[in-house]
């Protein structure tokens, strides 16, 4: 089971986000590279995760296609 992303940690620069081990800034273990990955929060600022596409109003569902059945018969 995944463990619960934190929406905004209090140092988030002494962690890698790169993966769910959360390694230390200072000793990767996960063999994700020589930097530390950045939490969201670092790059985007706050308000993060309210950022994102405009919803989209509901679109009325399309009906599919009618299937043919063959006319010959069993």
């Amino acid at each position: 089971m995944a463990k619960i992303f934190p929406i905004h940690p209090r140092n988030p620069h002494r962690i890698c986000w790169g993966c769910d081990k959360y390694c230390p800034a200072d000793s990767l273990a996960c063999g994700n590279g020589s930097e530390r990955t950045a939490h969201p929060v670092e790059l985007f600022g706050d308000d993060w995760h309210l950022q994102g596409p405009e919803p989209q109003a509901d679109l009325p569902a399309e009906e599919p296609p009618a299937i043919e059945r063959d006319q010959a018969g069993p």
